[in-house]
């Protein structure tokens, strides 16, 4: 018998089904409770406060943005300064080769450019997207999770998870169904 916080082999989890939105709230309220910390959570539409009761975490999205704008502001200037001072520098009306005001444009423009870019790789890359399979579609009704159906997933990667007492712990919880969730 697996003890606590050793993963099945071949498990992903167990998943619970629930009859409606405030049954999954409460029951993801008392997993966290509970100590369970690698919750996920299916449902039709998005539930207030779901996200907080599984225990997601702030993104760092803002982050991988802020850095790639800074990398994109910084780059556009180099090129800028790179092509009028060093590489093809022209005098034009007698202005200095090193006139920043005109490159202000093209800063802003790869800033937005590579900002941008941060922020469709990075949620893509933090969100593990694009993911074609997961082991909860082994689950049969869980065709329903678009529709109507409501359902709560303990993962076995989870530090306190131990088969027999997730199960006893979600079926006190009063779901419809629990189920294992192979991989």
């Amino acid at each position: 018998m697996p003890g606590i916080g050793k993963p099945i082999e071949g498990l992903y989890g167990v998943i619970a089904e629930f009859r409606d939105a405030q049954s999954l709230l409460d029951a993801a309220h008392a997993a966290n409770d509970a100590g369970y910390t690698s919750l996920d959570a299916y449902s039709p539409f998005p539930i207030h406060g779901l996200s907080e009761a599984i225990g997601f975490h702030k993104s760092r999205l803002s982050a991988v943005v802020l850095a790639m704008g800074l990398m994109g502001g910084i780059g556009g200037f180099f090129m800028c300064w790179y092509a009028n001072v060093i590489a093809y520098p022209i005098n034009i009306g007698g202005k200095p080769f090193n006139s920043w005001p005109a490159w202000i444009p093209i800063t802003f423009e790869c800033t937005i450019l590579l900002a941008a870019f941060g922020a469709v790789f990075g949620m893509l890359a933090l969100n593990g997207l694009p993911m074609p399979y997961h082991p909860v579609f082994n689950v049969k009704r869980f065709e329903q999770a678009s529709r109507d159906r409501f359902f709560l997933v303990i993962q076995a990667r989870d530090p306190k998870f131990d088969i027999d007492r997730v199960r006893t712990f979600l079926d006190q919880l009063g779901p419809r169904e629990v189920t294992d969730v192979p991989w």
